[in-house]
């Protein structure tokens, strides 16, 4: 048998008649997983959703959370040095981005925001890999404690300004959902650096 008949197999032969009932279901019955290891695959998916989501839930509480007592402690005071000139606390309310960038379009910011909680929330049905169900949990988490602030906050829903407050030296005042956006982000690079999809496929090239 050639290499050629190998691959694709022969009009009468066996190999070739038992690989046509993949086309059923998109599988290749070689190499497939037996049925009780596919049944095994299940409780693993769920376990990186259930992470995507426990991360998640702990960024948006300490966000949250941080952003409740400094807006009542902080507000309208003067600074708090942690490192001297090297970084405070101070509470400002930006309705832009960094640097308060784009200021006139926060409803754009808003909707990006929520583009990303709904893109996260897709690709969490084909999530297998827990380093990247950690990296969308900080993003989600981020994405959603900033979404808050969009629609609850001062001057109004889907305008809102996001409450930042941790403001180093030369550098713009941000906030925990900031920081677990940024932190996700740098996850997701390394993780395509190494090859590592969300399904826990792993690119040797």
């Amino acid at each position: 048998m050639t290499e050629a008949e190998r691959i694709i197999g022969t009009p009468d032969s066996p190999e070739a008649g038992a690989a046509e009932p993949e086309k059923a279901d998109g599988t290749d019955p070689a190499t497939a997983p037996p049925a009780d290891e596919a049944v095994a695959e299940r409780p693993r998916g769920r376990r990186r959703i259930a992470v995507l989501f426990a991360v998640a839930a702990l960024a948006y509480a300490l966000d949250l959370g941080s952003k409740l007592a400094v807006v009542a402690k902080l507000e309208h005071r003067d600074s708090i040095r942690i490192l001297g000139d090297w970084l405070q606390l101070e509470v400002i309310r930006n309705p832009g981005a960094a640097w308060g960038i784009g200021e006139a379009f926060t409803i754009v910011f808003t909707l990006i925001a929520a583009a990303v909680i709904v893109v996260i929330a897709r690709l969490a049905k084909k999530l297998y890999s827990t380093p990247w169900a950690i990296a969308l949990g900080l993003l989600l988490g981020g994405a959603i404690g900033n979404l808050t602030d969009r629609i609850f906050r001062a001057p109004g829903v889907f305008e809102g300004a996001v409450v930042d407050f941790i403001a180093p030296k030369n550098y713009p005042v941000f906030n925990l959902a900031d920081s677990a956006i940024v932190c996700g982000g740098i996850l997701i690079v390394l993780l395509s650096f190494r090859g590592i999809d969300p399904d826990g496929t792993v690119h040797k090239d």
